[in-house]
């Protein structure tokens, strides 16, 4: 392993390792490297990171140095000088009258070699050219004739898809793309639908071809003799993505076409058999087991109904309710002894009162057997009246509660 940094001159194209030299480089920094040419300045696209030693091309360049304020000046007078180029590279194309476009002009970053890009759609001899620019900017001129696709690579923009060129993105390298590949995947087969902005075969059909070709071995083609788990018949439409094939049956006296799944059917080899012959038998069909449903007691949760989640009730309301079932209980279950049956009995807990002291009738309680549970004073939301004090509620007395406990 060793460690590298990746750049890009112009932020475009393809990206480029140099040795950090013991340099902590973050994505997006601006540095100085030394390349074939002479110094350059270039963006940072990924930082200090380690590959292997067999993906670096050799020699690996060092970087110089972080680009300082001086370096920063230094890169905008070279972008003026080429604005400048260019304009007076057109006129001198013109005057020449040169078949040739220009599509762009680079200065070095030392100031001592100006390059200019064009395309052309055959050979052109532009030595007068070059004589008369190099009389002007007094340094050494290049000029470099490519092809369309490096002009959209150059100019950058936006394609079809909303998103900007793949080739000044993260292109590489431009591999070869045939209208075969728009076949395969069942695109239109019109120019202006599967070209890009450089009028060439958009770079993107490249990217699904290889799944588009596995995908392929496992359907017949459109117009096959196959063999379906319900007899034989005719390929008519095949769907790659979803892996069917509508078929045409040879027993249906109709044109129905039947759905398969690409597990269903088979391509029969050599086509259609002669009149009179059997076609073989190529399909072994064997049903999928179905999936078992799921009960829905095991996995949903219990619903909670309005009637289940009654607000809480006071304490005087539901003693009131449990007397009447006690007393529902003792009506409905007569004992024919004439007895009381125990649910019927009413019995009631002696409890001291420790608050107030007093029994509702406003006298001192006395202890012992028949002592009634009087309930807490109740205060009204404010918890004062008008006048200051705290309003003392009625207690509500039981029915039955005055019963003294019956002893065993």
């Amino acid at each position: 392993m060793i460690e590298v940094v990746s750049i890009k001159f112009k932020n475009r194209g393809k990206a480029y390792s140099f040795d950090p030299r013991g340099l902590r480089v973050k994505a997006g920094d601006k540095i100085v490297v030394e390349t074939s040419k002479g110094l350059e300045l270039a963006d940072c696209s990924q930082g200090n990171h380690s590959v292997e030693e067999s993906a670096v091309v050799r020699p690996l360049r060092p970087v110089v140095r972080l680009a300082t304020a001086a370096d920063l000046r230094v890169a905008e007078i070279n972008a003026k000088r080429e604005a400048e180029a260019k304009e007076i590279c057109r006129e001198k194309i013109a005057e020449h009258g040169l078949d040739m476009k220009l599509v762009d002009a680079e200065c070095s970053f030392e100031g001592n070699k100006l390059t200019f890009f064009f395309t052309s759609e055959g050979r052109v001899d532009f030595r007068e050219l070059v004589k008369d620019l190099a009389g002007i900017f007094r340094t050494r001129i290049e000029l470099r004739q490519i092809g369309v696709r490096d002009e959209a690579k150059m100019l950058g923009g936006i394609a079809i898809c909303g998103r900007p060129y793949c080739c000044g993105q993260f292109l590489e390298d431009f591999e070869p793309v045939s209208t075969k590949m728009a076949k395969v995947q069942s695109l239109s087969l019109n120019p202006a639908k599967i070209s890009g902005s450089c009028g060439r075969l958009m770079c993107c059909l490249r990217y699904e071809q290889e799944a588009y070709e596995d995908l392929i071995k496992k359907v017949p083609k459109q117009g096959a003799f196959v063999e379906t788990k319900d007899g034989y018949g005719t390929a008519v439409q095949v769907n790659l993505l979803r892996q069917t094939v509508k078929v045409r049956l040879d027993a249906d006296n109709d044109d129905t076409l039947h759905l398969y799944q690409s597990h269903e059917l088979a391509a029969v080899p050599g086509g259609r058999p002669r009149d009179g012959e059997e076609p073989p038998h190529v399909l072994h069909y064997v049903p999928q087991p179905e999936e078992p449903e799921e009960k829905e007691d095991e996995w949903r949760l219990p619903i909670l109904y309005a009637s289940d989640a009654e607000e809480p009730e006071s304490e005087g309301k539901s003693e009131k309710k449990r007397s009447h079932r006690r007393r529902g209980r003792s009506k409905g279950k007569a004992n024919p002894t004439g007895e009381e049956t125990p649910a019927a009995k009413q019995t009631v807990t002696p409890v001291q009162k420790k608050e107030s002291g007093k029994k509702p009738g406003g006298k001192p309680e006395q202890g012992g057997k028949g002592t009634v549970t009087v309930k807490p004073v109740r205060q009204e939301p404010n918890g004062e009246d008008g006048e200051g004090k705290k309003k003392e509620s009625r207690p509500r007395r039981r029915r039955g509660g005055n019963k003294p406990k019956e002893e065993s």
